[in-house]
């Protein structure tokens, strides 16, 4: 099974979805926004992904800045915990399969997963 963290307000997050449809198969799809990861499951999609908190965050929102979150000193517990209380920060879309994870950004991203 394949699983996306999806923002259906997003043209790219719509895109890896109609994608991943395309290509048969089951997709769970979490609204990522109304149902946000735990700590523990962002700490495990890290891991899949191979990068640190900081390279998940989306630094162009209002949050990020507001919230103090360019502050370097500021450890992987912090800002993880940070995007679980602001899910609106987190990269999207991600997609799980396999055992591994990528962000959509390009859509194709995802394609080396699959």
């Amino acid at each position: 099974m394949v699983r996306i963290y999806h923002n259906s307000r997003c043209s790219k997050s719509r895109a890896v979805l109609a994608m991943l449809e395309a290509r048969g198969g089951e997709v769970e799809v979490i609204n990522y926004l109304a149902t946000p990861p735990s700590e523990i499951e962002l700490a495990v999609l890290l891991k899949q992904l191979g990068i640190n908190a900081r390279q998940l965050m989306r630094i162009g929102e209002a949050e990020y800045l507001s919230l103090g979150l360019d502050n370097l000193m500021l450890d992987e517990a912090a800002l993880i915990a940070t995007m679980v209380a602001h899910p609106k920060l987190i990269e999207r879309p991600i997609v799980v399969a396999n055992g591994k994870a990528a962000i959509g950004r390009p859509a194709e991203a995802v394609l080396a997963i699959l």
